[in-house]
């Protein structure tokens, strides 16, 4: 198998492992994490894709992309489209494998957990207000951010060598913290998917549906916003 494709899988296993993770210690009973808030949320995210680019380079993805948004708009800016299905196949079952080991972390506490809505908060989005137009609105803009400012990264001011992934990790906190609120930053098609996918097939304890009548905006969001992003850097740069 190509080392790339086991990059992004590993990478995208750590990073949902990492992030639903932290969400699932702040939200589930009986858990040390329970009730740290939306700031804890977002610097574990942060975190958690600052550990996946570390553990995709490491298994041979010297792209570490982690997520079909990225992928997709790296692919408008080259024009090459040939990593975007392979990635994307790769990406999608690294998050559910990761979410599955999120779900076997905290295996005690879904039963302690009555809520359903907040056990699927575990691993998948959902809008604060759900309007559907103004929530497919709001993973564009932060999908376009997140494509942008990362090439930014890379590009022309590239940081020295080992930083450039702090520098996601900080970019992608920063999203949680400023565009958020709204729909929780999927901005991540697989990150969403492969978790809700999960969800819906593992034994957890009184969990409820899966909300797949929200799942289309989570996927189409991000990856329109990364094709404009990509669109725009081909443009421009």
């Amino acid at each position: 198998m190509d080392k790339r494709l086991i990059g992004e899988f590993m990478g995208t296993l750590v990073l949902i492992l990492m992030g639903n993770g932290v969400v699932a210690n702040v939200l589930l009973r009986k858990s040390k994490g329970e009730g740290a808030g939306w700031m804890v949320i977002t610097t574990g995210w942060g975190l958690a894709v600052m550990a996946g680019i570390f553990t995709a380079a490491l298994f041979g993805s010297v792209d570490a992309h982690l997520n079909p948004a990225v992928t997709l708009g790296a692919a408008f800016a080259s024009g090459d489209f040939s990593k975007f299905l392979p990635y994307f196949a790769a990406q999608l079952c690294g998050a559910m494998a990761g979410a599955a080991l999120v779900w076997l972390h905290y295996l005690p506490h879904w039963r302690e957990t009555p809520d359903a809505a907040t056990k699927l908060a575990c691993f998948c989005t959902a809008p604060a207000i759900r309007q559907p137009a103004a929530n497919l609105l709001s993973e564009i803009i932060a999908t376009f951010v997140l494509v942008v400012v990362g090439t930014g990264i890379g590009a022309k001011a590239a940081p020295p060598p080992g930083l450039g992934q702090y520098l996601w990790g900080a970019l992608v906190w920063g999203i949680g913290l400023s565009l958020g609120g709204t729909t929780g930053y999927a901005i991540n098609p697989a990150r969403d998917l492969g978790p809700r996918l999960a969800h819906a097939v593992l034994p957890i304890a009184k969990k409820g549906g899966s909300d797949w009548g929200y799942a289309g905006i989570p996927i189409i969001g991000p990856l329109i916003g990364g094709a404009l992003a990509g669109l725009v850097l081909k443009l421009v740069l």
